[in-house]
Parts: C-alpha cells; structure tokens; sequence
C-alpha cells in the first residue's frame, strides 16, 4: 500500500480487526488515486483467495417473474398479461433442474419476485391451484423437491423475509441472497429508481439481512451501482454491510454489480456507469471487507473488462449457466465457461470452481448448514471448501482426471507471485514454514499447483535420487476386534460386525508364524503386524506375538505395533512407555509403523477418533521409542472431515520431532479411503480427498519437512498404481511394501489388491523413466539372491485359519 495515500493503512487495520474505519480515514478513500486504491485491493485479494478465481456451476429458475415492487430499471419483474403463467409448474422446474444436474451443476439458483400475492390477484388464485399459501411456502417445497430429486444445492433469492420465512427456509437452501443495491433512503424517494417499491427501502432490507444473521444462514448482499447514488452513499452502504458481517459474520459473499439501462423501462436511457465507478466501488469493498470477504463481480455484465475487475480486488464471478440464460439480465448472455476460464487467465488469475455456498462457508459446515443439507455439502466440496470437480475416489480404483497428467509434465517455469516464489525457495533452504504459508499451498491452482508439485520434485531429485524404493514384506493383521469406535475405520470391529464387511477374528500365534515364514519363503525381509485393541489383550500379548514371529523367521525385521497398541500394552503391565518399549525392543522389535496418527490436531481427533489417544499422547510414545532406538515412519490420514490448516500443524509436529530425534524413516501419505468408512456411510464426512489434494500432499510434505525427513512413501494402496505413478513425480520416492495380505484398506472398500509385486513396480517406474532398488526398512539397500525377485506370493488363508469370535 503506497504510504503517499494518508488513510488507508488505517483502513486496511480496521478491516484487519472487522471494524469500521475512522471518519478521517473515509474521506481519504474518496481522495484516494484510483491506481493506489487498485494496487491496495489486488494485494488484499491475493492475500486472502490467492491466485483462485471461484464461480459456481448453476441452473437458473426463475419461480415467477411477478413481483410486487415497480424497480425503474428492472426487466425481471413482468405483470400477469406479460406471462404464460404465474409461477413455474413443479414439472418445469424438476426439468430445468435435471438439465442442469446432466451439465454438471451443483447449484440451483431460485430468484423471484417479492410476494407477488400481495399484488396480484393471478398469483393468489395460482397459489390455491397449488395448494400453497403463499410463494414462499411453494418455493420452500420445489427447493426440497430439486434438492431430493437432482441432488443440485438450492442458494434462493426471495427478497424481503421475516423471521419465520428465515427458519423455514434455511431447511432447503445452503446459502440465500440479498442484493441491498442502496443503504439510501433518498432513493425511494419520488422520482428515485426504488420509488414505489416498499421491499426496496433500505432499512427493510438491513432488517432481513440481520435477521438472517441471527439465523446463522450463509447471505449473499451487495450494491448495485450507477443508479443515482453517489460515492459516498456507497460508502454508507457498505459500513451497513460490514456491521451486520462484525456482529453475524453471515455475509458469505458482497457483490458489486453495475447498473445495466434496459430498453422497456423508466430507466432506459439512463447513463451507464463508467467503468472506473465500477472498479473503484469493488476497490473499496476489498479494502473495507479485508482479504478473506469474498468479493464478486459478474462477468456477463462488463464483456471486455474482466481483467480490470480482478485488478479492483475480486475474487470471484458468481454464478455461471452452462444451460440457463441470465434472466435478470437477458441482454448480457453468460461467457462460455471455457472462455471464462480462458479471460481469467488472461488476467492472470485462475479459475476454480466452488458451490452455491462459498468456501469459507462450506467449510464450516455444522455451523452454517441445516442438517438435513449437510452431507450434500461435504460430499459435493473438497478439503477448502470449494467443489469438488473430479471422480477420483482414494482406494477405488478410479481413472484418472483427464487433466491430472499435464500438472506433473515438466514445462517452462511459470511466473509466480513474489509470495509463492519466496515460499518455494525457503523451503528448498530448509526454513521452517508457517502454518498458514503451509495451508495456502494446499489451495493453489493451475500453473501454482504445477509449480509446487514440480518443486517438490526437484527437491526429491536433488535429496533422495532418481530411483524408486520399495520393500518386500506382508502384512498380518492379528485381530481386527477393537475396543475404539474410530469413525474412519472399517477394519476395527466389536464382537459382531454384521454391517461392515467379513466377521470378527483372531489369529493365533501359530498361525501368526505360518504366515511369517510364508512371507519369508516369498521373499519378504519384513513384516507389519498391526491389529485391533482386543478387550483380552495385554501388554505379553503384543511380546508373545513378537517372540512368535522370531522364532519362526529370527532374521526377519519386525514392523509393530501402533502407538496405540504400544500404549495399551505398556498400560494393561502397569509400565512406563518407555520400560515397555524397551522389553519390546529385546523380544526382537525392529521398528514402528507410525499409524493412528490420522491428524495430529486434537480439534479434528475429537470428532473422528474422539475415544483414541490425542495428538501429544502419539507424539509421547514416537519421542520414547526414538529414545530406545527404535525408528519409525509417520504417517497423514487426511480427506475427512480436515482441512488444510490442519494439515500443516500436523507437518509442523512431525518436523518439530524429528528434528528432536532424528527418528522417522519416512512420512507416508495416507488418503481416506471412505466406501465403507462408518462417519462417511452416515454422510459426516468428505469423500476422501481430491487427487489434486493427494498429489499436493506427497509435494507439500516433500517441502515442509526438508531436511529432516528424505523419504516421502505413496501408498499404492491408498492411490492406485496410476495415482502413485503421478505421486512419484511429485516428490515422493518410496512406493512402501508388496503388501502381501493387505487387509485394512479393503475393509474401507478398496480394491487395488493385496499386492503389488518387484516386476509391477519395476513396470511402474519405467513408465516414467526411473529405475528401481529394494530396499530394507531402514532403508540400506537389500543385495544378493533376494534383492529384486519375489517369488509367488502366498494367497494366504486370512480368515480361514483364525480363531472366529461369534
């Protein structure tokens, strides 16, 4: 912000804080050149939303184009003679619904004149043919009937509302609108544009929108300019609008939309706004609202200008038909999506789609979604709130996006913003980055998500080599009966289990041996054992089973044991952590797998794995076990109910202590695979993350934990053999294990298979031009006759030769 403009740097503290600027500051924003004020907003846009440009994919109704207010400027609004009908059947709108839903929509958009029952006698009598009493009840019904029968979010538009409406319909919408267009009486006043029309009158509408914040609804608001009113009552309305966001914070969206003189009204030959009206009215409002206020513009309605409408600070273009004209605006057709794309790109931005409620938004989902709506938005938005825009399902076996492969192909290094740039470059010097640098790297887009991810590559190059490691081992999952009711987990089962795939069981330790030395006759220099928290287990459990596998293979390194196995273990003896750990490193413990972590966040754990250990408990028993000599890898299960800033805390933690210990051999990426996920199959979570979220993990984690962490693991399991050949071109260097037996993931539904053996991953790596070695779980590199063949793995008998518990 240039220091020669006085005021504005008080402006921008007072957005900081969500309060209104001084008076003194105020006129300065009228003074202020147009070029500091642009410069002031575009910073403040990047700031907040980055290089993202959001629209919403959506299908127009319009319910009834009566209505009773007389706007001097509106074409919308008709008298009965002018129309077929009243209001659309319920089969119009189930039609233009559905061929929104088949285009790929995800909102429906209901706009509506306000009670035209009050007016007209042809909407009463339509009403009574309807069975309704009144328009809003109507609408309430066919925004449930789209919502049941297309699956699109209704955002509505029904004007003025009371309370009750308010309630009433927050059941059937995630998200309503408002256009306050003027906090100026003088212009319902005679001979003003909103004379004549009592839903128009500024204080009506303040009252609707408080009301609507009281009722914690996501509100879409904002002004219409060049209507007669001047700078300064725009200034005006705008501090409306930013008290009712300081004591609701409800406001998801404001919108700056230019006044349009339309032949056929008293208006027509009203001058237009000059574009400079329009941008420096969008400058203020960034600069009033702060970075995170989302600030729309709509695209159809400035052709030619959009580029000056991203430089005035917005950050998205609202609502855009693939199917629907603009019937507000007829005159002014929707770009072509591929054009808008093309136009914001232009600009230098990029395009990103979101949903009829806005991201910050959706992504507090129990606070601002009604129930009954509430899984809808989860499973339709990704980890930041925006849609989720691809079909590929962790675990599912999924074809790839069609443009997943050009973010990963080597290219000229883009232009980056100065922010990125400097992001990149300290971490490649080993800088500690903050949790919120972290979290916006989550969100990038476009030619930013290229970089990154061929950042991280580069720094996977330059630290762990060309050549893609893997190890040979099987998996024994001892039990899967388990004391915790972990929401994401459909291995774990109680004693009965009828919903979840296959029963209850129990290895014995004879049959634990036989697959030990199965796994060795197939090659194998490890294996993992991990289970359930079996009610009858004690800590001599988890050393029987241990002496168990030694004696059958005394050679075989031995990967056990979650921290929360070793914690119940080292409880149910009555020892500390690090006594037991210690008896379990003599009976021939090797290493720890560093699951049940899932995300190192207490606020996520809470409402995932509420009864499991927390954050700092996982943290404990990975500090005592590096302390005895034990290593470990680290893991992320991510895509449910978490965000990205979770997400980096949890980098941060595993960075923190490994730089204390030096201990983990790797950090393993881990999507949530949800099919059969209990939280997921009850609608409570996302559907696991997005592949451009998986892919930008392995790149992000490649980034914040440099130096102190070389080895970045895909789970072919979790990501496909195709996904994890992408990952490997995003900093990851380690495909994992074979995984003979691989059990765990196929109980959430997946069906990548129980095994990927050296010929696949060799195949896998030559696909993309890199060579392969396998290593130990240490990491050494495995040399003589068992180096890179495995015999035929056993099918293994999982179930058969298990003690069944009824």
């Amino acid at each position: 912000m240039p220091a020669a403009v006085p005021g504005l740097n008080s402006i921008l503290a007072a957005a900081a804080a969500g309060e209104p600027p001084e008076e003194p500051a105020l006129q300065a924003l009228e003074a202020a050149p147009l070029e500091a004020l642009l410069g002031g907003a575009e910073a403040c846009a990047l700031e907040g939303h980055g290089l993202v440009v959001t629209y919403s994919r959506k299908v127009f109704i319009p319910l009834t184009q009566l209505c009773r207010d007389v706007c001097h400027y509106c074409t919308f609004a008709q008298t009965p003679r002018h129309l077929p009908q009243p209001y659309l059947t319920p089969g119009q709108v189930i039609e233009i619904a559905a061929a929104g839903a088949a285009a790929g929509c995800k909102e429906a958009l209901f706009t509506l004149g306000d009670k035209p029952e009050q007016r007209y006698g042809a909407a009463r009598r339509a009403l009574v043919e309807l069975s309704f009493a009144s328009t809003l009840e109507y609408l309430e019904h066919l925004a449930r009937d789209v919502f049941t029968r297309t699956g699109l979010l209704p955002h509505i538009n029904p004007g003025v509302m009371s309370a009750a409406d308010l309630a009433r319909l927050r059941h059937v919408s995630v998200s309503m609108g408002l256009m306050l267009e003027t906090g100026s009486d003088r212009l319902a006043q005679r001979g003003g544009p909103h004379f004549g029309s009592p839903d128009k009158l500024p204080a009506r509408r303040l009252e609707t929108l408080a009301l609507a914040g009281e009722a914690a609804i996501p509100f879409t608001t904002g002004l219409l300019v060049g209507i007669g009113e001047t700078r300064r009552e725009r200034l005006e309305s705008l501090l409306a609008l930013l008290d009712l966001q300081r004591r609701h914070g409800h406001l998801q969206e404001i919108i700056i939309q230019n006044f349009r003189a339309k032949p056929g009204t008293r208006m027509a030959h009203a001058p237009e706004p000059p574009l400079v009206e329009h941008v420096w009215t969008l400058a203020v409002t960034r600069l009033l609202f702060g970075p995170a206020m989302s600030v729309q513009a709509p695209p159809n309605l400035q052709p030619g200008a959009l580029g000056a409408l991203v430089r005035a600070g917005i950050n998205d273009w609202g609502g855009v038909s693939p199917v629907t004209p603009d019937h507000v605006n007829p005159e002014a057709p929707w770009p072509h999506l591929k054009d808008l794309e093309a136009q914001t790109r232009a600009a230098g931005r990029e395009l990103a789609e979101r949903l009829a409620i806005t991201p910050a938004y959706a992504r507090e989902p129990q606070r601002w979604v009604d129930d009954s709506l509430r899984s809808a938005v989860l499973r339709l938005s990704d980890a930041s709130g925006r849609a989720r825009t691809d079909e590929w399902y962790a675990g599912a076996g999924s074809m790839l996006p069609d443009d997943a492969k050009r973010w990963v192909q080597a290219r000229r290094a883009p232009r980056l913003r100065r922010a990125l740039r400097e992001t990149l470059s300290r971490a490649r010097d080993g800088a500690e980055l903050e949790p919120g640098v972290l979290a916006a790297l989550f969100a990038v887009e476009g030619r930013e998500l290229s970089a990154v991810l061929n950042a991280a590559d580069a720094l996977r190059a330059e630290v762990s080599g060309k050549a893609v490691s893997y190890v040979v081992n099987r998996n024994i999952n001892y039990t899967n009966i388990c004391l915790y009711h972990c929401g994401f987990c459909a291995f774990s089962k109680g004693r009965s289990a009828a919903s979840l795939r296959g029963p209850a069981y129990r290895l014995d330790l004879e049959e634990i041996a036989r697959r030990t030395r199965e796994a060795r006759g197939a090659g194998a220099t490890e294996v993992c054992l991990q289970g359930g928290i079996h009610p009858e287990y004690s800590g001599e459990t988890y050393l029987s089973i241990v002496a168990a596998v030694k004696e059958a293979v005394p050679d075989i390194h031995v990967h056990a044991f979650s921290p929360l196995e070793v914690r119940q273990g080292a409880a149910t003896l009555g020892l500390s952590l690090r006594d037991y750990l210690v008896r379990l490193r003599e009976a021939g413990l090797a290493t720890l797998p560093g699951t049940a972590a899932e995300i190192l966040d207490d606020e996520v754990r809470a409402l995932i794995c509420p009864d499991k250990l927390k954050s700092a408990e996982w943290l404990a028993v990975m500090r005592t076990a590096h302390a005895v000599g034990l290593r470990s890898t680290a893991t992320i299960m991510f895509g449910h109910v978490d965000q990205p800033l979770h997400w980096a805390r949890h980098l941060l933690a595993v960075r923190a202590l490994q730089r204390e210990t030096g201990g983990f051999t790797e950090f393993v990426p881990l999507p949530f695979v949800h099919m059969e996920a209990p939280l997921a199959r009850r609608g409570l979570t996302r559907r696991g993350p997005t592949l451009r979220e998986a892919l930008l993990m392995h790149s992000v984690a490649r980034l914040a934990l440099h130096p102190h962490v070389r080895n970045i693991q895909t789970s072919w399991v979790k990501m496909g053999p195709a996904g994890a050949t992408l990952a490997l071109q995003c900093g990851a260097n380690d495909l994992g294990g074979t995984l003979m037996n691989e059990s765990i993931t196929r109980a959430a539904g997946g069906v990548n298979g129980q095994q990927l053996d050296p010929v696949q991953i060799r195949a896998l790596a030559q696909s993309i031009g890199r060579p392969t070695f396998q290593r130990t779980t240490l990491y050494r590199r495995v040399t003589g006759s068992g180096g890179e063949t495995l015999r035929t793995a056993p099918p293994g008998k999982p179930f058969c030769d298990a003690i069944m518990v009824k």
